[in-house]
């Protein structure tokens, strides 16, 4: 491991701890915050694997993706929308199909969105209790990939419902097997769905920092 990436990992523990753990209120006591400031979180979306403009992209889609859900589902649907490079996974429980195949159309038809993962189950809204055991186990799903070695948890975003783990992100086949057994071992997981977008291991060493001793030899030259 480089001398860049050994000190990454130093600090990617406490960066990230703070943002699992501040999302994680946010969520059970239904408030909005900004988490842990501009320094951690420009930190994080600097080593997103996604471009800026897919970052914006995908915040702005599921802006998009909650209004038109309330317009067609409203107090019977309880929908997530969690988009990644574009690709949106919707989450949650409908009253029957028509309301999640309507739902599925309203969302590829926004600016922007080059797919639909539909994993909407026909049931009543879950529970807060449900709801807050699904919060609990992403934020330690999140802080296992963190310990986990030779990955980025960065690289992986975390979406539970009813106990079952949905894994996004721009990973090797590699990555992604090591964040699925990482997933299945946390108590309270009953399923791992794997929605990644792939990429080689070439690319992957494009997204690794460079080595101290390669940016002083290139300081030097």
């Amino acid at each position: 491991m480089s001398n860049a990436s050994a000190i990454w990992k130093k600090v990617q523990r406490p960066l990230a701890m703070s943002v699992l753990c501040g999302a994680m209120l946010a969520s059970l006591s239904g408030c909005v915050a900004v988490v842990a400031g501009g320094a951690i979180s420009g930190t994080l979306a600097a080593t997103d694997r996604r471009t800026f403009g897919a970052q914006t992209e995908d915040r702005a889609i599921e802006v998009k993706s909650s209004v038109k859900v309330n317009n067609v589902g409203g107090s019977a649907a309880h929908v997530n929308i969690n988009s990644f490079n574009r690709r949106a996974l919707l989450t949650g429980e409908v009253r029957d199909e028509a309301m999640k195949a309507s739902i599925e159309r309203e969302i590829r038809a926004i600016e922007g969105v080059v797919d639909v993962i539909n994993e909407l189950e026909i049931a009543g809204p879950s529970s807060y209790t449900s709801r807050s055991s699904d919060t609990i186990i992403t934020t330690k799903v999140k802080a296992s990939l963190v310990d986990a070695k030779d990955i980025s948890a960065n690289s992986y975003q975390v979406v539970t419902e009813r106990g079952v783990v949905y894994l996004q992100g721009r990973v090797t086949q590699r990555e992604g097997q090591i964040g699925a057994d990482i997933a299945r071992g946390v108590s309270g997981v009953t399923k791992v769905v794997k929605v990644f977008e792939y990429i080689t291991e070439e690319e992957w060493k494009s997204y690794q920092p460079k080595s101290s001793s390669t940016n002083t030899q290139s300081n030097q030259s």
